[in-house]
C-alpha cells in the first residue's frame, strides 16, 4: 500500500472513531434526557473534520503535475496540516475563553454516574485514537496526520481534566473546572503554534537536516573523479518530491563524455539512495605545473587561513584579462555580504597584485 493510501486509511479510522463516539454519546444523551451529552456528541462529529481535511489534502496532493504546476501538487499536504493546526489553535482559544468565564462566574457543575461513564469512554477512545494517528503520522512523515492525532490527544486531555475536576468536586466540594481548563487551554494554544512550524517551514523552504547534507556529500565524493562538493540545495515540493542541485569539482582534463557519465551516474545514485532529483554542475580544477594551477593553489591556501571564510570554490582564471573569479562562503559571523565582498576583493588584490579579482559571495543553503 502506497503512502497516500495509508494516510487516507488512517484518516478514515479517525472519522469512524469520532462518528461511533458521537453515536454513543447521542444515544446515552437521548435515553437519559441529558442535552449536554447530546451537544457533546455533535462536537465529536465536528472533530472528524481534521480527518476529512487530511483526506482531501492527500487526494489533492496526489494529483499529477500539469503545465501550471510542473513539480506536482505535493505542497497541498502542507496546507492541510496548517489548516488542522489552526483548528487546534482556535479550539484552544475557545476553551480559554470558556474557562476564564467559569473562573469569573463560577457555577457548580452536577455529575451523575452516567456522565462519568461517558467521560471515561470518551477519554479512552480519544487517547487510543490520538496515539494511533500521531504514531502513523510520524511513520508516514505526514504533518497533517500528526496534527490530527495531536488534536485527538488534546481532546482526551481536556476530557481527562473534566474527570479530575469532577472527582475533586465530588470528594472535596472544590470547583477547579475553570482553573484546569485555563491551564490546559494555554497548553493547547502553545501546541497549535508549534504544530504550525513544520508545514510553514516546508512551504517557506526549510534547510534540510545536516545529516542528509553530509550523506549527499559523502555519496558524491564516493565517485573517484570528484575532489569537492559544493552548493548543495534541496527543495521540497511535497513529502515525495525533492528536487535539488549541487556542484562538484573535477580535473579540467576530463572530457565531455566522461563528465556526462559521471553526472548521470551520480544523479542516479543520489535518487536511488535519497529520492532526490539532483542536477549536477561542474567546477574545473586546474592540473599540472601551470601558472593557473599554482595560482589556484596559492589563492585557496590563503583563503583557508582566513577566519571569516567558511569555504571557497569555483576558482576560474581569465588569462587574457588577468582576472580571477571565485565563490566565497563567509563565516556565520559575517552579516554584511556586500561589505564582505569588497573586503575580500581588496585583500586578494593586495595579496596578489598581478591579478584582478571578482568575488561572488556564496551562501550556505544546506
Amino acid at each position: 500500500m502506497d503512502r497516500n493510501k495509508q494516510i487516507i486509511r488512517v484518516s478514515i479510522v479517525g472519522i469512524l472513531a469520532n462518528v461511533l463516539l458521537a453515536g454513543f454519546k447521542a444515544l446515552v444523551g437521548l435515553l437519559s434526557g441529558a442535552i449536554a451529552i447530546v451537544m457533546d456528541a455533535v462536537n465529536n462529529l465536528s472533530d472528524a473534520l481534521s480527518s476529512v481535511i487530511t483526506i482531501v489534502g492527500t487526494k489533492l496532493s496526489a494529483r499529477p503535475r500539469d503545465q501550471k504546476h510542473p513539480f506536482g501538487h505535493g505542497r497541498v499536504e502542507y496546507l492541510s496540516a496548517i489548516v488542522i493546526s489552526l483548528i487546534v489553535f482556535a479550539a484552544g482559544i475557545t476553551s480559554l475563553v470558556e474557562s476564564v468565564k467559569k473562573i469569573v462566574h463560577p457555577s457548580t457543575p452536577s455529575y451523575t454516574t452516567l456522565t462519568l461513564i461517558v467521560i471515561v469512554v470518551a477519554i479512552a477512545v480519544k487517547l487510543l485514537l490520538g496515539l494511533f494517528v500521531k504514531r502513523q503520522g510520524k511513520s508516514l512523515k505526514s504533518d497533517a496526520l500528526i496534527a490530527s492525532g495531536a488534536d485527538a490527544l488534546f481532546d482526551a486531555i481536556v476530557t481527562l481534566s473534566t474527570l479530575i475536576s469532577a472527582g475533586i468536586m465530588l470528594i472535596w466540594g472544590v470547583n477547579l473546572d475553570g482553573i484546569f481548563g485555563t491551564v490546559i487551554s494555554l497548553v493547547i494554544i502553545k501546541a497549535g503554534v508549534e504544530m504550525l512550524a513544520s508545514p510553514l517551514g516546508e512551504l517557506l523552504g526549510s534547510r534540510i537536516p545536516p545529516e542528509l547534507t553530509q550523506q549527499i556529500k559523502d555519496k558524491a565524493l564516493s565517485f573517484s573523479p570528484v575532489h569537492g562538493v559544493y552548493d548543495i540545495i534541496v527543495n521540497s515540493y511535497g513529502p515525495n518530491t525533492l528536487i535539488g542541485s549541487l556542484h562538484v569539482s573535477v580535473d579540467e582534463t576530463m572530457t565531455a563524455r566522461e563528465l556526462h557519465l559521471l553526472t548521470r551516474s551520480m544523479a542516479e545514485a543520489i535518487y536511488r539512495d535519497f529520492g532526490i532529483i539532483m542536477t549536477i554542475g561542474i567546477y574545473a580544477d586546474y592540473t599540472g605545473d601551470t601558472t593557473e594551477a599554482r595560482l589556484q593553489q596559492d589563492v585557496m591556501n590563503y583563503l583557508a587561513q582566513r577566519p571569516d571564510v567558511a569555504q571557497a570554490h569555483a576558482f576560474y582564471y581569465y588569462a587574457d584579462q588577468h582576472l580571477v573569479t571565485i565563490d566565497i562562503m563567509p563565516d556565520d559571523s559575517v552579516k554584511d555580504a556586500s561589505a564582505f565582498a569588497g573586503t575580500m576583493n581588496s585583500d586578494l588584490q593586495a595579496r596578489f597584485p598581478d591579478y584582478r579579482f571578482n568575488v561572488v559571495v556564496d551562501f550556505n543553503y544546506s
